[in-house]
């Protein structure tokens, strides 16, 4: 981590960048690029670059907005987002071990903006034991693995003295963007802590590496359901042949395909950005050529606050006393409705 890249010296020195608008990108949208992270760049390029290092597309954005989710709106305390009745969103850090370039807390993740202090982090959950309703918490940021491992386990301790509590999720990137972090001492914290699920963030095949491997390995291996959450990326995995490498792979290490997300309208990602037809198609591609359980949820996170929307292809021709429907090849097939139905 002390040797990240955070500065346009850095990246001109490092990675050749050298476009006028760098300081204002990264004034704008911080940049930090660890060295695990550099050298993936230095061996894949692309797929992993354009993830991690500043574009000058992300000042020139006039068509997104800052909170495309409406987190602001929502937060019943700074760091906690209400949304849906029975599950929260608890942000405990600004912080990760890289930035991408696409995030949805672009805004503010590695600023002052998002300094999130001990005093917060109580408040927010004392609002959840106030709130018996509550029985599912997901701890996001920033990443939460950026923590040190105690401060990690003391916010699960609090969360699970919670009776209403029955789930708690973590989403991180640290097995793809700094697989070190997970030691066997922070398995064995996070184990301790069950019912625990961890939902990770893998993009592209390239991500996969042995370090990514033994670390998302050490997680099942101790007993922690991975999922992962996936963005689809213009130019860097919106390809059917791309994504179906990723979760097949994905699936032969015990990480659950969870999630396929089209990207939202946050303020300077219009350029990772497809179109919803494109992510359709896709998944009809995916559908009958790979095992169902390598396949995601295509899903859009409706702007304002509305709750992830399922996007799937349109198999159904007709319905009534049959339903009549293509299955994935293209062939016309039909399912006889009970006749007490009518």
């Amino acid at each position: 981590m002390k040797d990240s890249i955070t500065t346009s010296e850095d990246l001109k020195k490092h990675l050749g960048c050298d476009f006028i608008e760098l300081p204002d990108v990264i004034n704008q949208f911080p940049v930090r690029i660890n060295s695990y992270i550099l050298n993936q760049i230095r061996l894949h390029g692309h797929p992993i670059r354009a993830q991690y290092v500043p574009d000058v597309q992300e000042i020139q954005d006039t068509t997104c907005i800052p909170d495309p989710l409406g987190e602001e709106d929502l937060s019943k305390t700074p760091n906690l987002v209400h949304k849906y009745p029975d599950r929260v969103l608890f942000l405990v850090t600004g912080q990760c071990s890289a930035f991408c370039r696409f995030c949805t807390r672009k805004r503010k993740v590695g600023t002052e903006r998002m300094a999130i202090s001990k005093k917060a982090i109580d408040r927010s959950i004392e609002y959840i034991r106030s709130n018996p309703t509550i029985r599912e918490v997901l701890i996001s940021g920033g990443d939460p693995l950026h923590l040190p491992d105690s401060t990690i386990d003391r916010i699960l301790t609090k969360l699970r003295s919670i009776p209403s509590v029955e789930i708690i999720r973590i989403g991180s990137r640290m097995p793809s963007s700094l697989p070190m972090r997970v030691t066997p001492q922070l398995v064995r914290m996070l184990s301790s802590h069950h019912p625990l699920y961890i939902n990770t963030h893998f993009n592209h095949p390239a991500e996969l590496t042995k370090e990514s491997i033994r670390a998302c390995t050490m997680l099942a291996d101790a007993g922690i359901p991975v999922g992962c959450q996936t963005v689809l990326l213009r130019g860097i995995n919106d390809n059917s042949k791309i994504l179906a490498e990723l979760f097949c792979k994905l699936l032969r290490i015990r990480v659950k395909p969870y999630y396929l997300f089209q990207g939202d309208l946050t303020r300077g990602t219009n350029h990772f950005r497809t179109t919803t037809k494109c992510g359709i198609q896709i998944m009809q591609e995916l559908y009958g050529h790979i095992s169902g359980m390598a396949i995601p949820i295509y899903a859009l996170d409706a702007p304002g606050g509305k709750g992830k929307i399922p996007l799937t292809p349109n198999y159904l021709l007709q319905s009534g006393r049959d339903l009549v429907f293509r299955n994935f090849r293209g062939e016309v097939c039909s399912y006889p409705e009970p006749v007490d139905s009518f």
